[in-house]
């Protein structure tokens, strides 16, 4: 794994999209090697960490956030651009070896992506994601009340308790 430190975007609260009101993104450009079965690694190394994966796929293209789960995208085959925050956010570009770290009610969704795009997902271990979409409004005062009780993860998904994520969310929930 090389090493990074990872860039920090935060987003405010849109009408549809709550995103989370302390803890920002983190963006790890380019943190794993890009050679061999970079899947597999991916893989591995969030297991490692307790952060246990989920599934290989790619990311919906309609705005959505998960209520009861922070999430970690591990790029590893293709490139994207994904939108971040909801529709006035961030556009995003991913590559082989990027990990991008969505604390919960991120608003996130795919605009473009090569034909050979593959995401590994993982999330904390003990949680479980759910899907909220941007179009269902009525959803968000409940997914905010649950997004304030989603724990801190205890480790990094790439570097474990040492981690960036650790200490950066850390000071991030005690502002």
């Amino acid at each position: 794994m090389l090493a990074t430190k990872p860039r920090i975007i935060e987003f405010p609260e849109t009408d549809s999209i709550p995103n989370n009101p302390n803890l920002p993104v983190l963006l790890y450009e380019a943190v794993v090697e890009n050679a061999g079965d970079l899947a597999e690694k991916l893989e591995r190394t969030f297991e490692a960490n307790e952060w246990p994966p989920q599934w290989r796929n790619g990311i919906y293209d309609y705005d959505h956030y998960h209520s009861t789960a922070h999430e970690a995208l591990g790029i590893a085959r293709g490139e994207a651009v994904v939108m971040l925050g909801g529709e006035d956010g961030e556009e995003v570009p991913l590559f082989p070896g990027d990990v991008i770290v969505l604390p919960a009610g991120t608003g996130h969704r795919r605009i473009r992506a090569s034909r050979d795009f593959l995401v590994v997902g993982a999330y904390p271990a003990g949680q479980d994601w759910d899907i909220i979409r941007a179009d269902e409004p009525e959803k968000k005062p409940a997914a905010v009340r649950r997004i304030a009780q989603v724990p801190l993860p205890l480790k990094d998904p790439l570097m474990g308790e040492q981690g960036p994520l650790v200490h950066l969310w850390t000071a991030a929930a005690k502002r």
